[in-house]
């Protein structure tokens, strides 16, 4: 079965470059696309985070914890508890903070 889904993923990444080459798709479309088959060693990292740099990010922003857990769809106590060092960020939550800590936090406003 393996074999099929990749026969089948390079049709259809063959697919979604001829749509690029005939401007059917631009190349943002096009890396979205392909990005989700990527190996994972070309996937941008996701490096643990501590307390200190969640507060150093959400205070360089000049936002409280409400408005900054409000901006990542999280709650305040998320961030609360996440600042004190009581929970790690993990998933989701981990890579948006990631994120934000390589792209600024205007990526997210």
């Amino acid at each position: 079965m393996a074999k099929k889904n990749s026969r089948l993923k390079k049709v259809l990444l063959d697919t979604a470059k001829d749509m690029l080459d005939g401007g059917i798709l631009d190349e943002k479309e096009y890396k979205k696309i392909t990005m989700r088959h990527l190996n994972k060693e070309n996937h941008p990292k996701i490096e643990p985070i501590t307390s200190e740099e969640i507060r150093t990010l959400r205070e360089q922003a000049h936002l409280s914890q409400a408005a900054f857990a409000s901006y990542l769809n999280l709650t305040v106590g998320y961030i609360s508890q996440l600042e004190r060092g009581l929970k790690t960020p993990t998933g989701a939550a981990l890579a948006l903070l990631n994120v934000v800590r390589r792209r600024g936090f205007d990526v997210v406003r």
